[in-house]
Order: structure tokens, then sequence, then C-alpha cells
């Protein structure tokens, strides 16, 4: 067992930042941060991932749809679909949870 303390805990000043706090074979977790205004740079990844998110308010967009997240939202993105937060009007702090861990799958 291990205790992950530090996820959630990731603070960032400007730009959009995301921090591994652990990493196996079959799943990665880590904290992403989005400031209030700020870009999200990510790309579809070849991992399924969910978004939990703590702390702050905007939307997740997909090619075929948006959704409001805020505290206690938990999101799932199936591996390869495009997807990215926008609207960010309180600063999110989101668990991501990545099936297996970030970049171990082959891309298809």
């Amino acid at each position: 067992m291990r205790v992950i303390a530090e996820a959630g805990r990731h603070h960032v000043e400007t730009g959009a930042t995301y921090v591994e706090h652990l990493r196996v074979p079959h799943l990665s977790l880590g904290t992403y941060v989005i400031p209030v205004g700020a870009p999200d740079p990510q790309r579809p990844h070849t991992e399924d991932e969910i978004y939990v998110v703590l702390r702050g308010r905007g939307r997740l967009r997909t090619p075929d749809e948006a959704v409001d997240v805020g505290p206690g939202s938990v999101v799932f993105v199936p591996a390869g679909e495009e997807h990215r937060f926008v609207d960010v009007t309180e600063e999110l702090t989101v668990l991501v949870v990545f099936g297996p861990a970030e970049g171990t799958a082959a891309a298809g």
C-alpha cells in the first residue's frame, strides 16, 4: 500500500502544469492544474483517462460535446479522443488517472 499524500496539492503561477505522483505498469496518477484563462495544451492520449475535479470550474470539450466541470466532477475520456479544458473561471485542480500508465500504450 502507498498513501499518495501529495496528490491534488500541486500549484502553479502561470500556465497549465501536470505533475505525476504514481507510475506502475497498469496506471499512473497525477495532478493537473490550469490557472484562470490559461490554455490547456494537451493532445489526445494513447491511454484511457479519468479526471476527478478537486477544485475550480471550467468546461471539458471534445469535438462532439462540452460539459461543465467543478468540484466532484468525474469524467472518463477514452484513449485517442481529442479533448481539452476551456473557459476556466476558477483555477482547476484535477486528479488524472491513466490506464495503462501515461505514455505506455501503443498508438492505434
